[in-house]
């Protein structure tokens, strides 16, 4: 702040001086300097400071040090006397340690964020800012297999190293559904990035209780049989570690243990002979290449993973060592603002008459979707799907897919006729930041179904 007229304004200063003694102690040595290196401020109340003014070394009577008490603009921010000052005030022009009659206040702390701030605000990236940036949600559900239900999901982002911006947030969500048809799911589903940005860790541990409808454990029985009613329990832990050998290029651990139980079945004979309940424990080893920028909901980049899991008979009750081989082909691009394409090639082959528990469903959240779940069901599955993903504005997006798959017992008997269409829309909606809470609507042959569900399909 630049003041004119540093004669008349020394002439006031001199006159304040005579008459308003004792209201803080001080030193003005030059006002012209003092008015030049003066700068504006706002105080909060609590002492204001200032340079000191440059010693001048000799001097004459005229620009001697002159004690002060303090110097003000505004006559009505000067002390009564009788108390605190009527009004605080608002500008310092000259390079003086004023000390008010207030008592300093200390530094407020910043209010820590609610709940609402927490679910609302949560497409934000606190992550570097918070241990753990969380949001939780409580909704109404529904779905073909549970019917009308409620739900509650919590999601979290988070970093073990908040200093390196290259890797991606690690996440976890822990999910929860209860519906009037019996049907029960509780689970934990995470990706945990190690510091460094070499290794990541993968897991799942779930447990649910689904009443369903029952076809058969084979395509042709599918078909062909009228649908029953069976009480499946499931209890699921694997986890799958990767290590980055080469930029882009992981080697990987994997291991994977269920315990699959049909505890109500209205016809026994619809499991071809198996038994009712099957405990799986696998070990495994897998190759990747994968240059997505976020496991969650990827807007460019490859994936091609294989993945080997055996299951050796010692380390469960199926009589038998079974095998178990994944393939997944997947590519990303952006295309206009907001756009992005996706393609998706699955593969799941499994050891030739394997047990009920280990074979695969045509339907669900990820592949096929619009399909019943367990509505088709064999060996092996291959699937292959377009999607096109469109953000509109603020947290909400769309998306359309079409694809196709096929549940089959071998290459070999593999029909052209048990090739199962789908296609749909879907709505998004960004839970966390840069992960979709997402609903879809699938058709298929004869059928249609609403799927929901945290994350991308793939």
């Amino acid at each position: 702040m630049r003041v004119k007229g540093w004669g008349l304004v020394n002439f006031f200063a001199g006159l304040l001086c005579l008459f308003l003694p004792g209201l803080a102690k001080g030193t003005v040595t030059d006002f012209s300097a003092g008015l030049r290196d003066s700068a504006f401020f706002v105080p909060d109340g609590s002492c204001l400071e200032a340079e000191a003014a440059p010693d001048t070394g000799g001097m004459d009577s005229a620009s001697a040090p002159v004690p002060v008490d303090s110097l003000l603009l505004l006559a009505d921010t000067l002390p009564s006397g009788r108390g605190k000052p009527k009004k605080e005030w608002s500008d310092v022009l000259f390079n003086v340690k004023v000390g008010g009659n207030r008592k300093s206040q200390k530094p407020k702390k910043p209010k820590k964020d609610g709940f609402l701030s927490h679910t609302f605000a949560g497409h934000v990236d606190r992550t570097f800012e918070r241990k753990l940036d969380y949001s939780i949600v409580l909704v109404p559900s529904f779905s073909r297999e549970g019917s009308v239900g409620i739900g509650g999901m919590g999601a979290a982002l988070y970093r073990l190293d908040r200093t390196d911006s290259t890797m991606p947030p690690s996440d976890v969500s822990l999910s929860g559904n209860v519906s009037i048809k019996g049907f029960f799911y509780v689970g934990i589903v995470g990706n945990t990035y190690f510091k460094g940005g070499k290794s990541r860790l993968s897991y799942e541990l779930s447990f649910n209780q689904r009443n369903l409808s029952f076809w058969g454990i084979n395509y042709d029985s599918c078909a062909a049989r009228p649908a029953i009613d069976y009480t499946r329990w499931k209890a699921k832990v694997n986890a799958y570690y990767d290590y980055e050998l080469l930029p882009g290029f992981y080697a990987g651990a994997a291991v994977d243990f269920s315990y699959n139980a049909a505890v109500e079945i209205d016809d026994v004979s619809y499991l071809d002979g198996q038994e009712r309940s099957y405990i799986l424990t696998g070990l495994g080893l897998s190759l990747q290449y994968d240059t997505r920028d976020f496991v969650k909901n990827p807007t460019r980049g490859v994936n091609i993973l294989l993945r080997q899991m055996v299951y050796p008979e010692p380390f469960g009750n199926c009589g038998r060592t079974l095998w178990r081989t994944t393939f997944t082909a997947n590519y990303y691009q952006r295309l206009w603002k907001g756009a992005v394409l996706g393609f998706d090639l699955y593969a799941e082959l499994n050891s030739r008459n394997s047990p009920w528990a280990l074979r695969e469903e045509a339907g669900g959240m990820y592949r096929l979707r619009g399909y019943y779940t367990g509505r088709y069901v064999d060996n092996n599955l291959l699937s292959a799907q377009i999607e096109l993903r469109q953000k509109l504005f603020w947290r909400v997006g769309v998306a359309a897919f079409v694809g196709f798959g096929s549940v089959f017992p071998s290459f070999k008997e593999l029909r052209p006729d048990h090739i199962l269409p789908t296609y749909g829309v879907g709505l998004r909606f960004e839970f966390k930041h840069n992960v979709n809470l997402r609903v879809d609507y699938g058709f298929g042959r004869g059928t249609s179904g609403f799927v929901l569900s945290l994350g991308e399909s793939f």
